[in-house]
């Protein structure tokens, strides 16, 4: 179940808008006997209170996350068009810090979509409590059949770090297992400015040195 919802109206306040989904819901839930995944954004003050409210609600899985497509503005035309940008790596970043920080705190499963373009993003995801992966941009980009390709980068992932099932690498990595559950939390920001500095400072330094 996907909610492509983009609350226009200023007057709504956060609370009605969170209703809003969990109606939905609830809606589907009274109709159906398949178990039903809700896709949502990421755009909620507390994702993970919301994300508790839809398990409690009872969403069998949870999608993260839902990537809206933005408008953009064509100065021939001077009109507003939809404009597709397919995902890249980096995107995977924002389902993969929320699916480590829900994982093993809800009883719904975790699908990660947006920026999946690897076996390896796949690892990633699954280290992190994904149950799944979700594909789109990268099969756009090289036909259906990349499928096996990266089922195969997988496999070879997976032999080569002797992990016999996937179930041994599932949350793993996730904020309840990692070695550093802060790194998932902002509290890492002045770490990370620090780290990309250092990668400048190296990339000046030879240069400097050549020059």
């Amino acid at each position: 179940m996907n909610i492509y919802y983009v609350p226009t109206d200023i007057d709504l306040t956060a609370q009605q808008i969170e209703q809003t989904y969990i109606d939905i819901l609830k809606a589907v839930k009274a109709v159906v006997t398949i178990p039903v995944a809700i896709k949502v954004s990421p755009y909620f003050t507390s994702m993970g209170n919301m994300a508790k409210r839809l398990d409690t609600a009872g969403a069998d899985a949870l999608v993260l996350f839902n990537r809206f497509y933005q408008p953009d503005i064509n100065l021939k035309t001077l009109k507003v068009e939809p404009n597709v940008l397919l995902s890249t790596p980096q995107a995977m970043r924002l389902p993969l810090r929320w699916i480590a920080i829900l994982y093993g705190r809800i009883n719904a499963n975790l699908a990660a979509t947006s920026g999946i373009h690897t076996g390896k993003d796949v690892v990633k995801m699954l280290m992190a409590g994904a149950d799944l992966t979700m594909l789109c941009s990268v099969l756009l980009q090289h036909g259906i059949k990349y499928i096996e390709v990266i089922e195969q980068q997988l496999r070879e992932w997976m032999k080569e770090h002797e992990y016999e099932s996937i179930k041994l690498m599932q949350g793993s990595m996730s904020q309840q297992h990692c070695p550093n559950p802060s790194a998932f939390e902002r509290a890492q920001y002045m770490r990370a400015i620090q780290t990309f500095k250092s990668e400048w400072n190296s990339i000046y330094e030879v240069s400097h040195y050549f020059g």
